[in-house]
């Protein structure tokens, strides 16, 4: 089944079950008010919201048009949002392209944030910001929102407490992140609100495509229209979900409605080297950063530019039918008022 929250002037929205091909929807506040209502009582909500998506398409419940403008984050506000970086390429083009070399322990061990979490943008809400000299950047993921789960639970089990998944683009401020991570405190104010895709989707709904904890499928990434990124998810994904939330629940429990982030998906090219850009046979990118860092080791300079004032971002995942998953996130960065 596919879960949205639509804006209804709260601050969570109103939680609908939307059709297989993201046409209509039909309201869910006989079996939860919101997606966090479900998710507290997921056990007994998740069946009834199955049966309740199987009336939608057999046309046997009322439904509306569904229009993913009108959508928030599918959660607009959660409990926890951890971030990972499962793809150890993009770390070690991170290292190398300052001349680093990457720890043996990042491929046994996943990296890991913790994000806000108190307000996430609507997928097509504009990221704004008051400095475009921060360095804006998008980051292309796939995240998981869990049910409750456990500490100390393995990553084979931790894989039985996914409830949904969706994407992300997960706002990264390049120019401030160095100043921050030298204080040696992690990010903050480099990291802003993050934005996920309009609905989220049970597993059932990936069919093949989900490969034992990975999702199989091509990302997409549309810079101002134009094709940056087309990567493959589960390719060159060193840690699988069920290790990042095991990862995340080392040492707590996670309730449920936790999200994890994959961190930023990303490829080597045929020949295990850095990926290319579209433009030259290769599959992009999912942010400008690995790219600026391709560019950086290649030729010992960056020279494409973060985000402007006016830019648009889009990211988009088809299943195997060649069908919109999740609807997009689009979104454009617009300057705010005075930093005062």
């Amino acid at each position: 089944m596919k879960l949205a929250s639509l804006k209804d002037g709260s601050r969570d929205g109103r939680l609908v079950v939307v059709s297989r091909d993201l046409g209509h929807c039909t309201d869910a506040r006989e079996v939860a008010s919101t997606l966090q209502d479900a998710l507290d009582n997921w056990e007994q909500a998740a069946p009834r919201l199955a049966a309740l998506a199987e009336s939608l398409e057999h046309g046997s419940v009322p439904g509306d048009r569904f229009h993913e403008h009108d959508c928030l984050s599918p959660l607009p506000r959660a409990y926890q949002w951890a971030d990972g970086s499962a793809y150890v390429n993009h770390v070690d083009l991170v290292r190398r392209s300052r001349g680093d070399s990457l720890p043996e322990s990042f491929w046994i061990d996943p990296l890991m944030y913790q994000g806000g979490s108190d307000c996430f943008l609507a997928p097509r809400a504009p990221i704004t910001l008051p400095d475009a000299s921060w360095g804006i950047d998008f980051e292309a993921e796939i995240a998981v929102i869990t049910t409750d789960v456990p500490m100390g639970i393995a990553p084979e089990a931790a894989l039985e407490k996914i409830a949904l998944v969706m994407l992300v683009n997960d706002v990264s401020l390049r120019n401030l992140i160095p100043g921050e991570l030298a204080k040696g405190f992690g990010f903050f104010q480099s990291k802003p609100s993050s934005a996920f895709s309009p609905v989220a989707v049970t597993l059932d709904e990936l069919g093949a495509a989900w490969q034992k904890g990975k999702v199989d499928l091509e990302m997409k990434t549309f810079l101002n229209d134009k094709p940056f990124g087309k990567l493959r998810a589960a390719e060159d994904m060193t840690f699988h979900f069920g290790q990042l939330i095991a990862h995340a629940a080392k040492s707590r429990d996670l309730c449920a409605g936790s999200i994890i982030g994959s961190g930023t998906i990303s490829n080597r090219d045929a020949q295990g080297g850095p990926g290319k850009p579209i433009a030259t046979g290769g599959r992009g990118y999912a942010c400008i950063a690995e790219q600026r860092m391709v560019e950086t080791i290649s030729t010992g300079s960056a020279e494409t530019a973060f985000m402007a004032f006016g830019d648009t971002v889009r990211i988009e995942m088809a299943g195997k039918d060649g069908h919109s998953l999740f609807g997009a996130i689009e979104q454009t960065v617009t300057q705010s008022g005075s930093q005062g």
